[in-house]
């Protein structure tokens, strides 16, 4: 077992947690990294010019803007850093990609969504419809509320081209096994889409073991500034039509799909991000041979089921109450990212109780508005969302329980 997670030495980089208030609505933005925010002010005041000139400062700025894509392939072990294309946010990630998917397919073709994902996963691939597309719709099991693979697997055809998925719900925090799913789309011939964004701030995101040909996730999410990371097998990005200017040659990945180039600035800052998980790995005593991401991951595991056991103990312990999600506390299976209704409540309700307290958790659909429609959830507000993260401690966990056990 990985040693206890050092709190103190995890809050310390973390300013904004210094204050008084609990931050417990994680997975609509994490808190930002120190140095994140410091390599920020370091571009602007040392390279804040255009790249690609011959003069020292643009080189300069040249080499941290490409620092941070690199960053970010260490961060998520894609084989090729021309893998990895940085825009401002995963919904207009999503949104290029299947514009630029759409030129390969023909009337007839068939896409797979699901209704657990995030609307950002979901609409750019519908409105290919329009193109005479065929729309097919995985959808969770009414009664486990899981995406079960046999689903799946009725859906899928010879004509089938690519499926698109959540790794982990926004809302219902259930962890899918995304390399089954990719196992099974690719003996069908089809490419996977996978919407990481609930992941990544929790767990390894390792591209190549997943085996996915596109992954996608937000970077405020995983404690750095407000821009998103699209991943592509380098063959799969070659093959698709660029979204930049006209001769931005097709062979130039990432730069065909980033008119304008990505945030300087930003880009630059995440480079801070792996060098955290790293320095989190190294306190904590990780063996010379180990992977430190990997570690501060296992750190950040065993530490999210501890929090998880806490909250979901007192909700089970709570006659009007029903999880919206998976029971189990096992961080195998769930992030800590938990939904709840309680009986005789409407969901908008108990946030704002809170507020005074300095407690900021959330209420509503969270962009899953799919889900929470098909669970017949939306009368009721939609959910309260609890998401926690490996900074969150369980003295603030209790926090939470003290106030909500005064509400219902």
């Amino acid at each position: 077992m990985p040693p206890t997670l050092d709190l103190p030495f995890v809050r310390h980089h973390f300013p904004a947690l210094s204050g008084d208030w609990t931050f417990l609505d994680n997975a609509g933005g994490s808190q930002i990294l120190k140095p994140v925010v410091d390599r920020i002010t370091e571009f602007l005041y040392e390279s804040n010019v255009q790249l690609g000139a011959s003069y020292a400062v643009s080189q300069l700025a040249t080499e941290r803007v490409a620092a941070g894509a690199m960053a970010m392939a260490t961060l998520i072990n894609a084989a090729d850093p021309a893998e990895v294309i940085l825009g401002p946010s995963t919904s207009a990630l999503l949104r290029m990609l299947a514009q630029c998917v759409r030129p390969t397919l023909q009337p007839g073709d068939e896409i797979i969504v699901t209704n657990a994902d995030h609307e950002a996963n979901i609409s750019p691939w519908m409105e290919l419809q329009r193109e005479g597309m065929v729309l097919k719709t995985w959808r969770v099991n009414a009664v486990t509320l899981e995406l079960e693979l046999a689903d799946l697997a009725a859906l899928l055809t010879p004509r089938t081209r690519l499926v698109a998925v959540t790794h982990t719900s926004n809302v219902l925090g259930s962890i899918h096994p995304v390399r089954a799913i990719a196992d099974l789309v690719h003996a069908h011939g089809a490419l996977l889409c996978v919407d990481g964004v609930a992941f990544a701030p929790h767990r390894r995101v390792d591209v190549q073991a997943l085996d996915v040909d596109f992954y996608t996730f937000s970077l405020y999410k995983v404690y750095g500034p407000h821009l998103a990371l699209l991943y592509g097998k380098k063959e799969r990005l070659l093959a698709l039509p660029g979204y930049n200017h006209y001769f931005i040659e097709d062979t130039a990945i990432p730069y065909k799909f980033q008119p304008g180039g990505s945030s300087y600035e930003l880009s630059y800052s995440l480079t801070a991000i792996p060098e955290y998980f790293e320095a989190l790995a190294q306190h904590h005593g990780s063996p010379r041979d180990a992977d430190p991401i990997d570690q501060a991951f296992a750190l950040i595991q065993q530490h999210e089921g501890d929090l998880n056991q806490r909250l979901l103990s007192f909700l089970h312990s709570r006659p009007r109450v029903r999880i919206i999600g998976r029971q189990t506390a096992d961080p195998a299976e769930r992030v800590s990212t938990i939904s709840f209704v309680v009986e005789g409540l409407s969901s908008d309700q108990i946030p704002p109780q809170l507020d005074a307290h300095r407690i900021g958790i959330r209420y509503g659909h969270f962009y899953a508005l799919r889900l929470i429609e098909d669970l017949g959830l939306l009368p009721n507000q939609g959910v309260v969302r609890v998401s926690l993260v490996h900074y969150n401690t369980i003295a603030e966990c209790d926090r939470l329980i003290e106030q909500l056990a005064e509400l219902f």
